[in-house]
């Protein structure tokens, strides 16, 4: 298996919510969201999204809820679907869709095989072979042309700015898996990655809060090493107690050590703001321990997959492709094609993040602040 190959076939790239009823005030009248594919709502499709995941403007994407595809990277909803709709808000534009009459809400910036880490960086390093042109800095740069839009700039009102702020949610998804998967093989060492990946995250949210972002929540990288492409790829000596790849999932848990003590820091620099931390590494891994509890058949066999044993998973015939079927009940499952979940498992994950022990501090804290 060539190292290329790896690379880029690894771009990332109803409910017992407590819901505000309808005659409610919402908690916010508008979410912005940034991210990858595990957020991207719309912003590519099969031409422009991951290389390795190349079929998402087709069926059976998109199976579950819309029963058609939406571009999203899943059967159905994402987390960021479950949000919107536990505020009552609708599903949100993604940006390259706006417009003018759609996004009273809020809109999605997450594009799938996004990195955290500006494009010039693998440019620089000859590292661009399939890689996604678009990061953080290319969100922050359609944030700010919407914000222009909206008449908020230099020669704008304040009051036009406070109103895009004053009610929205920042919601800022996981973000850095696929700037690991794009230095795979080469002379970019982790840690290289680990420090300017959260550094740009820090910047990123820094600059979010200098323009007015008083209500963030940001995700950390999930427990990378449980998705199944790497249990495929991974040598069997490579494995933690419940059969994830160590390896993998060490440098994800760093990676977010990191990136919670540059939150800390911002908290400390901006008492003004609440900047809730998700931990999507110990939700994702409590899934994993206790699948049944939570209603999956097991926790590493895909849905939507060839049929290659152990995992209905192959690189050369991921979902999408001829060869490749959906299962019948992908609420079983908590892994969609390799990389990506399940709107099943998007679902448990929203709930751990809303109502569950995997938000710090608690994601009410964000509700209280902001009626405060």
């Amino acid at each position: 298996m060539s190292i290329v190959l790896i690379t880029i076939i690894f771009a990332i790239s109803s409910q017992t919510f407590a819901l505000p009823s309808e005659t409610d005030d919402r908690p916010f009248n508008k979410i912005y969201a940034f991210g990858d594919s595990f957020t991207d709502t719309g912003n590519t499709k099969s031409g422009t999204g991951p290389s390795g995941f190349g079929h998402v403007l087709q069926l059976p994407y998109g199976i579950t809820y819309f029963h058609r595809s939406t571009n999203r990277y899943s059967d159905g909803r994402l987390v960021i679907d479950f949000v919107a709709q536990a505020l009552s808000l609708p599903f949100l534009t993604p940006y390259v869709h706006i417009n003018g009459n759609n996004d009273d809400n809020g809109v999605n910036f997450a594009v799938a095989g996004s990195t955290a880490i500006n494009h010039a960086f693998f440019v620089k390093n000859n590292l661009t072979l399939n890689v996604t042109p678009q990061s953080l800095d290319t969100q922050l740069l359609w944030f700010n042309k919407y914000l222009e839009k909206q008449g908020c700039n230099e020669t704008g009102t304040e009051d036009k700015c406070s109103e895009l702020f004053k009610d929205a949610l920042f919601w800022v998804g996981e973000i850095g898996d696929n700037d690991y998967a794009y230095t795979l093989g080469s002379n970019v060492s982790s840690e290289t990655i680990k420090k300017l990946a959260t550094y740009s995250v820090g910047r990123f949210l820094q600059v979010l809060l200098k323009k007015g972002a008083k209500h963030i929540a940001v995700q950390g990288l999930p427990a990378s090493g449980c998705l199944t492409l790497f249990m495929t790829l991974a040598g069997t000596e490579d494995r933690d107690e419940i059969g994830c790849v160590k390896s993998v999932d060490n440098q994800s848990y760093q990676h977010n050590a990191v990136l919670q003590a540059k939150i800390e820091d911002l908290r400390k620099q901006n008492p003004q703001a609440v900047i809730t931390y998700l931990d999507y590494w110990n939700a994702y891994k409590t899934v994993i321990k206790n699948p049944k509890g939570y209603g999956f058949k097991e926790p590493f066999t895909v849905c939507c997959g060839n049929g290659d044993a152990p995992y209905n998973f192959s690189v050369f015939e991921v979902c999408g492709t001829p060869n490749a079927k959906a299962c019948a009940n992908p609420s079983q499952y908590i892994n969609w094609d390799g990389v990506h979940l399940t709107e099943a498992m998007y679902k448990v994950m929203a709930k751990m993040f809303l109502n569950g022990p995997y938000s710090h501090p608690p994601f009410n804290n964000l509700m209280n602040k902001k009626s405060s």
